[in-house]
């Protein structure tokens, strides 16, 4: 044998012992799933079936203290009511039958008294024997009818010396208990101390007993009522196990299965032994699935290392060939990399002069707002100059007044004086501080700005000219407050701007008049800022850099407003248009996102 042939069996030996571990250890882990459910599938049945027969056990008890029964063990006149009481209980109840018993087994009211299922003396029935001694007693029995099998209650009944005077049967129909369960999968019966089996969910189990069952004296099978019946084999089966399981090779028919687990459990409350038969195809199945699954498994591993083994010999000669195409190949990579390296130090070189070129662009984008504020500061300058000086000379005549108005003795007429100059400082230093606020640089990030109050600040510091070239303002500051994202002091440029290119357009026209208005439609604020002058040559350049409508020399202009205020609105994310108004004039709109709906709200 050549030793590829040699490791080829050895590998297969591996491999079915592999397989069949993995198959025993997955057969006998299934068994033991199911053998978990099985036992609480039975215990479940068991504690069903002895706690509806324990309903007819309690119901016995009850009616042996009730008096019309009692009644009735004295006087024979009592049992015509006894027996209209018996059938009563027995129809809420669904009881097969209830019994008042003598003392010496005579049946004396029944609630079915025609019937024939009971015989006119009870005094033989092992539970009767039980209750005459003073003790609840229990017994089961085949009986003729459609019933076939009852479970009889005995409960004792005391006289007034507290001696056992009579007996109160209680007959369970077993068919109408274990109706209820008949449709389950698991094949469950439960067996008396004769190995009879009494109670099933499968009818062809009913009566097959064991052969030391039928081996018992007559007398005994007689108390079960089975003298008459034909006391069926029980299943042949065989029996194996599986570790610590019981295995049944069953030949029962088509309603049980062929293999199945063995599962018991005694039930001493009524005397009898609960067993289950679950079928373990399903456990075969999943044994045989990963038993197929590590076949596979250990052949593909046997292939892989065969096909490994043969590229490995092949590889051998291939690598002797590669080594001096490696060495080459090392030359070449040593080679590129020293001009990617130098290629490299270029670009960082390269993109560290971006990075300052891209510094010094925005430290210039940043010089020149500022400069567009402070022309527009210059342009306002007379206006400004006016508007401080108007209430520098009423506070000069309010306190001359003042003074004369003291000397005279009328101090309520001072007090007037110095309230007008109180107000006039506070007009006074609400202009320097908006002044103040739109001339300094500004670095905060965007914060919820409130764009009616931006207006507002606008318009009051530019009142000096607005009244200078008699303008009329049409403004109506909304009442609830418009809050957009964005900078104040950069909002405050963008409309500055705005005003102050509708106060130049509009200069030697008649008709002159600013109009503004805010709106939002729910997640957009929209400024609309609409002058009366001559419109807009070129609409679609407007916010061109240097690009300007207004005539050479008459304004100090450089053409940059329009383009820095576009730039100020899309940093804030939002949008600025300029077109030509339907009524004549221009109208410029600015839209941003709204913010703060829940404190607008």
């Amino acid at each position: 044998m050549t030793r590829l042939a040699m490791a080829v069996l050895i590998f297969l030996t591996l491999a079915a012992g592999f397989t069949g571990g993995v198959w025993w250890f997955a057969y006998t882990s299934a068994l033991t799933q199911m053998a978990d459910r099985g036992r609480s599938d039975l215990s479940l049945a068991s504690d069903r079936l002895v706690s509806q027969l324990q309903q007819y056990r309690e119901l016995a008890v009850l009616m042996a203290d009730h008096p019309t029964l009692v009644a009735a063990l004295h006087d024979e006149v009592g049992v015509a009511a006894a027996q209209a009481l018996l059938l009563r209980t027995a129809d809420k109840t669904g009881t097969l039958n209830l019994h008042v018993v003598s003392a010496d087994g005579t049946v004396l009211a029944s609630s079915d008294p025609t019937t024939q299922l009971a015989p006119l003396n009870r005094g033989g029935k092992p539970s009767f024997q039980r209750a005459m001694q003073g003790a609840l007693g229990g017994h089961h029995e085949r009986i003729d009818g459609v019933a076939g099998r009852a479970f009889i209650f005995s409960a004792p009944v005391f006289g007034d010396l507290g001696t056992v005077i009579g007996v109160v049967d209680v007959d369970v129909n077993i068919w109408a208990v274990e109706s209820a369960w008949l449709g389950d999968p698991q094949a469950i019966y439960f067996t008396d101390e004769l190995g009879v089996v009494f109670v099933s969910n499968r009818t062809e189990m009913l009566f097959r007993a064991r052969a030391d069952a039928v081996a018992h004296p007559p007398g005994v099978l007689a108390q079960f009522g089975y003298e008459d019946a034909i006391l069926r084999p029980f299943i042949s089966y065989r029996q194996k196990m599986r570790g610590p399981h019981e295995i049944w090779q069953i030949d029962g028919g088509p309603y049980l299965p062929a293999r199945a687990l063995h599962l018991t459990q005694p039930l001493p409350l009524i005397d009898m032994t609960g067993q289950l038969l679950l079928d373990i195809r399903p456990a075969e199945r999943i044994a045989a699935l990963q038993a197929m699954v590590a076949a596979a498994v250990a052949l593909i591993f046997g292939g892989s290392l065969f096909l490994l083994s043969q590229r490995r010999r092949a590889l051998t000669a291939r690598l002797e060939l590669e080594a001096a195409a490696k060495a080459q190949l090392e030359q070449r990579v040593a080679a590129r990399t020293r001009e990617l390296s130098d290629a490299n130090r270029a670009l960082r070189h390269e993109v560290i002069e971006r990075k300052e070129a891209e510094t010094a662009l925005k430290r210039a984008q940043l010089d020149l707002v500022q400069a567009g504020k402070l022309s527009a500061l210059g342009k306002m300058s007379a206006g400004l100059s006016h508007e401080l000086n108007q209430p520098l000379m009423a506070i000069q005549s309010f306190a001359e007044n003042g003074t004369l108005f003291l000397e005279r003795g009328a101090p309520d007429k001072a007090a007037q004086n110095l309230s007008r100059i109180s107000d006039l400082g506070r007009r006074m230093g609400r202009i320097i501080k908006n002044l103040r606020a739109f001339a300094k640089q500004e670095n905060e990030p965007m914060t919820d700005v409130d764009l009616a109050a931006v207006v507002e600040a606008v318009l009051e510091m530019s009142e000096g000219r607005i009244a200078q070239s008699d303008v009329a303002v049409d403004w109506a500051r909304p009442k609830a407050a418009m809050l957009v994202r964005g900078g104040e002091v950069r909002l405050q440029q963008v409309v500055l701007n705005l005003v102050t290119n509708a106060l130049d357009a509009m200069e030697g026209r008649a008709d002159k008049r600013l109009i503004l208005s805010l709106d939002h439609d729910g997640t957009i604020v929209r400024l609309r800022v609409r002058d009366t002058g001559p419109g807009i040559a070129e609409p679609e350049k407007i916010f061109d850099p240097f690009y300007s409508t207004k005539e050479v020399g008459r304004s100090e202009g450089m053409g940059l407003g329009l383009s820095i205020s576009y730039g100020l609105v899309q940093s804030f994310g939002g949008i600025i248009r300029g077109r030509n108004h339907d009524g004549g004039g221009a109208v410029f709109t600015v839209e941003l996102t709204r913010a703060g709906l829940e404190e607008a709200a």
